[in-house]
């Protein structure tokens, strides 16, 4: 009942500065179903037959984890993979751990006109998936930049729920 309760008030933040509702299913087709599985996961965009939203009891139950995995179901990629990314971080990636390589690469994605967000919920910190203690990404303008500590969805990632689905 305690995650329940949590997981309500973390939806509660989408309505509270978005247009996504979240109501309990009854006969909806298109729907979230959030369970503890193995760890904090989504997939991307809608799904047919209801949308799985992995997350775990221990370890995933924070805001913005919450907002990060709903955002994916919602439509949206990682920040650092969008298609004008190049122009604002570069990727190292002999930094990243075997098999992780994925996890960076770039996207053909639809911007919606916002700009490049380093504030986003939705974005990696600069050690993410990292074999050897060193960044994998680096902001461009200032390398020392620290991102990827976001604790709620940034004015861009309202700002690009509302567009999308044109509210």
């Amino acid at each position: 009942k305690t995650e329940r309760n949590f997981m309500i008030r973390a939806l509660l933040t989408f309505h509270a500065s978005t247009c996504s509702r979240f109501v309990w299913r009854r006969r909806q087709r298109n729907y979230l179903y959030f369970y503890s599985g193995s760890g904090c996961w989504s997939y991307l965009g809608r799904q047919s037959r209801g949308q799985l939203v992995s997350l775990q009891k221990n370890g995933c139950l924070y805001t913005d984890t919450v907002q990060h995995e709903v955002l994916h179901a919602l439509g949206f990629h990682h920040e650092q993979v969008r298609s004008d990314r190049d122009s604002y971080v570069s990727i190292l990636y002999q930094n990243i751990k075997p098999g992780q390589t994925h996890n960076f690469m770039k996207r053909k994605t639809n911007n919606l006109g916002t700009p490049y967000d380093f504030d986003s919920v939705m974005h990696y910190g600069k050690y993410a998936f990292s074999k050897n203690r060193e960044p994998t990404i680096l902001a461009k303008r200032n390398p020392s930049l620290n991102f990827g500590t976001a604790r709620t969805m940034s004015k861009n990632d309202i700002a690009r729920v509302n567009k999308l689905y044109q509210c």
